[in-house]
């Protein structure tokens, strides 16, 4: 039997509650993936059959004392999901995501918040780095923005940096996110806000368990699925090595097709999109060269091309941490000059404090400061 699920026919989608349960019970026992789990159905024509011949096949493969997961704990699953506001999509049924269930790996289940029928619509992803620049924050909402304008939904990973602009942006004309860790385990914290937003508007994915928390190695599961949910996969900054590289990399070999913004050669948080235009990827520099490689119709009227404007700062807004606004300031900035104004704007603090920030650190030769009230780190 060949290791490519590709080879192996589309499982029929459970039939009831006890079917539901099944799958729930075979997925999350020890030595299943999406590959096995496809096999294994295909093999023995059910779950409930498969999982009476685990053991079997276990010790078959030298691995004694198998059990697989009992089914209280497939219920216990089923009862935190619904606790938290969710429901299962099931392989092979109506409402799961069709562009996702072509990939080789697709998730038999995936526990959803939010509506489900969003992934029917249009949709582009796009990812980027956590320690983005001020510019490439404004350019991953920009683009998300007249995405939302154009009828595309946007799919991301609630990561900070450019996945959290590439959200705030699309919430109003849809967006999905997608979780490393249960579909009630919002990482990072401070996005909780913003997922609660994505619930109610959009659309929250996870295919792990409720109750999990994140680690490092489900990250790049969940990137599959992020590419998986698009025909389009955009980066906007990332480093040569980087996981928007590897979702990058995930999207070609899905067939996706993948866009960059391109960057300062002199910023590392641009080599891998440069990297990716010099192998091929398309250049992105606004939301319409995405809708063109995607054939979509143009609009009626033109594409924004500036960045809309922003809300003024309260007045009650309290003071940044003075120790601490060097170093967000110093993250924002890359080696293209951005005006302060838009600097102030990103970081949502008073403009007296962040002034007086950028002084010092000009003093410190930490940045340059440039004709027209730009700056910028030291090309």
């Amino acid at each position: 039997m060949s290791d490519a699920t590709h080879d192996l026919p589309l499982p029929r989608p459970p039939r009831g509650a006890a079917e539901e349960l099944d799958w729930l019970r075979l997925i999350r026992s020890p030595r299943v993936g999406t590959t096995t789990f496809r096999k294994l159905l295909a093999e023995y024509g059910s779950a409930a059959a498969a999982l009476e011949a685990l053991p079997q096949v276990a010790g078959s493969a030298g691995v004694k004392g198998y059990a697989a997961t009992p089914l209280l704990i497939a219920e216990a699953e089923v009862a935190a999901g619904r606790a938290a506001g969710a429901q299962p999509l099931f392989l092979g049924r109506p409402n799961y995501p069709k562009l996702l269930a072509q990939i080789a790996d697709a998730p038999p289940v995936i526990w959803a918040r939010g509506n489900p029928s969003l992934a029917k619509r249009p949709t582009v992803a796009m990812v980027g780095a956590r320690n983005a620049s001020a510019l490439g924050q404004r350019m991953a909402g920009h683009l998300a923005q007249a995405l939302g304008e154009l009828g595309f939904v946007i799919v991301s990973g609630l990561a900070r940096g450019i996945d959290t602009a590439a959200h705030q942006a699309s919430v109003e004309s849809g967006t999905m996110a997608v979780l490393a860790g249960g579909i009630d385990r919002i990482y990072p914290r401070e996005n909780a806000e913003l997922a609660a937003q994505i619930a109610a508007k959009g659309l929250i994915l996870s295919e792990m368990p409720p109750g999990l928390q994140a680690q490092a190695r489900h990250f790049p599961r969940r990137n599959r699925i992020i590419s998986g949910l698009a025909p389009a996969l955009v980066v906007v900054e990332g480093a040569a090595k980087s996981g928007s590289l590897i979702t990058a990399r995930t999207a070609l070999d899905q067939g996706r097709e993948v866009l960059a913004v391109p960057g300062h050669p002199f910023d590392a948080r641009a080599a891998g999109c440069n990297m990716l235009i010099r192998d091929g990827a398309t250049l992105v520099r606004t939301a319409q060269d995405i809708a063109d490689v995607l054939h979509a119709p143009r609009p009626a009227r033109p594409v924004p091309s500036a960045t809309p404007p922003q809300p003024a700062l309260p007045l009650d807004t309290p003071p940044p941490d003075p120790g601490a606004l060097d170093h967000r300031i110093l993250g924002l900035l890359s080696p293209a000059p951005i005006s302060e104004d838009a600097l102030i704007r990103q970081l949502s603090a008073p403009s007296s404090p962040v002034l007086a920030t950028l002084g010092e650190l000009d003093l410190q030769g930490r940045i340059e400061r440039h004709p027209g009230g730009l700056v910028s780190l030291p090309a």
